[in-house]
């Protein structure tokens, strides 16, 4: 299937957007280094990097890519859009590797790869985006009994996230505070591409902030945002980083395509075989995403001894120590 032009343009936005945000981090990564030696490092509760020049051009690179990305969701489906954002782990993994000198395992140079061939795959069998010529047919779209039946759950869900799990297993299992980020997330894609498409119409002539479904639309942003960036803060002070990630990432690219699916009925106008082909694409970034982090640190770690020596390279006459006492 061939590419629409608003998917070629959401297309264009979302590569941009993933260029933007991986760069962001290598830039505030060199931010904080620099910072650190004039002062107190950021992890020990210093803020001196609010005075280093590098750090705000990495901050400045981070909103241009989440508003490219906001911008994305105007023109392509979610569907297109949201597994995307793997390639900003690619550009991230690379420039660390060149930059920070933090080299990248031969793995995970494999996830690379995978993150790369997962997204042809899918842009290459993404929908055609639905000609929508005003904020009110988004509004029907999400007023129909399946989103209703859908956003119900997603809310019941939090709910019972909030007030039953987190105070019990808050601190201890990490699917807590993600679910929650992530259902919430689904709601604020949707949203957010209402609000896109909002924008669009009316920088074109037709003013669509008329209608209180817009506004709707942008109180429903601001509040899901809260949520996801409350639990999304508190997933990041008490879990690894390198854990929440991806099982972040597959969370939230998987409810944001449900939803997606259900609002907009993004596969009627597909085949078969075009759909299992996108959900193998998705799979595959999945597993490059995965490889991806679980070799992040692996090109530098220091040599380490064999655990079998030959009789030769050992001094000492005596046998090698049991693995277990090494």
């Amino acid at each position: 299937m061939g590419l629409s032009p608003d998917n070629v343009h959401g297309l264009t936005l979302a590569v941009s957007s993933s260029i933007f945000i991986g760069t962001s981090f290598i830039i505030k990564k060199k931010g904080l280094k620099k910072a650190g030696t004039t002062g107190v490092r950021a992890g020990s509760g210093g803020h001196t990097y609010l005075y280093e020049p590098l750090w705000w051009a990495g901050m400045i690179s981070m909103i241009v890519g989440e508003i490219a990305n906001f911008a994305a969701y105007a023109f392509a489906p979610a569907i297109l859009v949201t597994p995307l954002g793997a390639l900003s782990i690619i550009v991230s993994a690379v420039l660390a590797h060149f930059v920070l000198e933090e080299k990248l395992h031969i793995f995970g140079v494999l996830g690379c790869v995978l993150c790369m061939v997962g997204s042809t795959t899918i842009v290459l069998n993404a929908p055609q985006e639905r000609q929508i010529n005003s904020v009110k047919q988004v509004w029907h779209h999400a007023t129909q009994p399946g989103f209703i039946v859908y956003t119900v759950f997603v809310l019941i869900l939090v709910a019972v996230l909030i007030f039953k799990f987190v105070p019990r297993y808050g601190k201890t299992h990490l699917i807590v505070y993600v679910g929650i980020c992530s259902l919430m997330g689904s709601l604020t894609v949707m949203s957010v591409k209402a609000v896109g498409i909002a924008l669009k119409l009316s920088f074109s002539g037709t003013n669509q902030f008329k209608y209180y479904e817009t506004w709707v639309f942008a109180v429903i942003v601001a509040v899901c945002c809260i949520f996801q960036i409350n639990y999304l803060n508190k997933a990041l002070d008490t879990f690894n980083t390198a854990v929440i990630s991806p099982v972040y990432y597959v969370m939230f690219t998987i409810f944001t395509i449900l939803a997606s699916v259900i609002m907009f009925k993004d596969w009627e106008s597909q085949s078969a075989s075009q759909i299992v082909t996108e959900l193998c694409g998705f799979v595959t970034i999945l597993s490059g995403t995965f490889l991806l982090h679980k070799t992040r640190d692996m090109g530098n770690d220091p040599p380490k001894e064999p655990v079998f020596q030959s009789p030769r390279a050992s001094e000492a006459p005596s046998s090698p120590l049991p693995i277990s006492q090494r």
